[in-house]
């Protein structure tokens, strides 16, 4: 198993983040990391999701959303078609500090055999486009 986990204070309570984290239509107007997002946020559902890491491939993929507790958690898990060969359940959460102040976490816990043929590219571009996602949602969360 291999994790990622970023996280970033915002000056905004967890409905605004939450607001911003859901409008999956504005992900291309904002979000440097993944660029698009269609399909319903609900427990149960199939996403379509575009990512552009920095200085690293494109990639899309259908997660299914294990989790969406509204103004708290929205969690997926996607993996190739094979099982076991590689899978990421990718994470969000949103956690109040004090009333207009949240803590916004943003990570990925991947597993299976191919997991140590792909840590550079993990712990490079990927976290490296966690953490640009995370200041562009300070940034809408907090200036717009």
């Amino acid at each position: 198993m291999h994790h990622i986990v970023t996280d970033i204070e915002v000056e905004a309570d967890p409905v605004r983040i939450w607001s911003i984290l859901t409008d999956f239509p504005s992900y291309p107007e904002w979000n440097p990391f993944i660029r698009s997002i269609s399909g319903t946020p609900s427990t149960g559902s199939r996403l379509e999701i575009s990512v552009q890491p920095p200085a690293g491939r494109g990639m899309s993929f259908q997660p299914v959303v294990l989790a969406c507790v509204e103004n708290r958690e929205l969690r997926w898990r996607g993996g190739l078609p094979v099982p076991g060969l590689f899978n990421g359940e990718h994470y969000f959460r949103i956690e109040s500090l004090a009333p207009g102040r949240a803590r916004f976490i943003h990570g990925e816990r991947f597993s299976g055999v191919l997991i140590p043929f792909f840590g550079k590219r993990l712990d490079g571009p990927i976290r490296a486009g966690f953490i640009e996602m995370n200041q562009a949602v300070k940034s809408r969360a907090e200036h717009e």
